[in-house]
């Protein structure tokens, strides 16, 4: 678990100061006024989200406030502060993908214990994020996939999802437990894991 420390700190990090920069960039200055346009981890961190992160690969960060009447175009600022925060776990997964596939293939031999620490660190890197990105893009409040996916939705639908958003703790730890979201996840994730495997490929 200790391994798995640094990389969710970076992860959580990278996730929520994306999002505070791509709202500052669209006309909200909320995040930074809060001292929350960050990469300090302890901006950020949520004690069981973290937790869920480093057991599960599926968790959450501290939300970053945002004020949606400050973008200049609110619709367009919504789905890109949302997208913001999962597209940047995407990119330092692909990243760590290709510092792990260098780093195999210049230390695979070493037989140096520190040395397949670090590379069991950069590992987790790509776990984490690529856990991170698809737990926060499931279509349910308050998590950025439902933030987008409201913005496409009728006024009663929109509405609908707010009414929830209370119980979305508890509908969340639900559907972790069922078989249908436990086996969507897999694939997910897997799908995921295939295209880091192609990129590990091409390297090695």
């Amino acid at each position: 678990m200790l391994l798995s420390l640094p990389a969710l700190f970076l992860a959580l990090s990278v996730h929520e100061f994306s999002h505070g920069y791509a709202a500052y960039k669209m006309g909200d200055p909320t995040a930074k006024n809060y001292g929350r346009l960050s990469l300090n981890p302890m901006a950020h961190f949520d004690l069981i989200g973290s937790l869920c992160l480093l057991i599960f690969h599926f968790g959450w960060a501290k939300p970053v406030p945002i004020n949606s009447n400050n973008f200049r175009d609110r619709k367009k600022g919504i789905i890109i502060v949302s997208l913001a925060g999962p597209l940047s776990n995407f990119t330092v997964a692909i990243l760590s993908t290709l510092i792990y596939g260098l780093y195999i293939r210049f230390t695979y031999y070493s037989g140096i214990w520190w040395v397949y620490l670090i590379g069991e660190m950069i590992r987790n890197c790509i776990l984490l994020n690529i856990g991170l990105m698809i737990f926060n893009l499931i279509p349910i409040p308050p998590l950025d996939g439902s933030k987008v996916l409201m913005e496409f939705l009728p006024y009663k639908a929109r509405r609908f999802m707010y009414e929830i958003e209370r119980y979305s703790f508890l509908i969340l730890i639900l559907l972790m437990n069922t078989t249908i979201m436990q086996k969507l996840l897999i694939v997910l994730n897997g799908a995921m894991l295939n295209v880091v495997n192609v990129i590990l490929k091409l390297i090695l």
